[in-house]
């Protein structure tokens, strides 16, 4: 798991848990800015999961011209 997974997995829980608690106090800024957090911590993440994805498939690519 690479930094921007665990930043973007991070943001991503906070955001949820700041959404649930501006609707629970019908705080709807709070419940908006959470709600945004939550989105930019599920982008975050997924652009950590397309590097990793890219850093195995560079690795896998290299393993299999050396065994040739």
């Amino acid at each position: 798991m690479n930094k921007q997974q665990v930043r973007g997995a991070a943001n991503e829980a906070a955001g949820k848990v700041q959404k649930n608690v501006g609707k629970a106090t019908a705080n709807g800024s709070q419940a908006v800015k959470g709600a945004v957090r939550e989105a930019a911590g599920k982008a975050e993440k997924a652009i950590g999961n397309a590097k990793s994805d890219v850093k195995r498939e560079v690795r896998d690519r290299d393993i299999e011209r050396h065994t040739r």
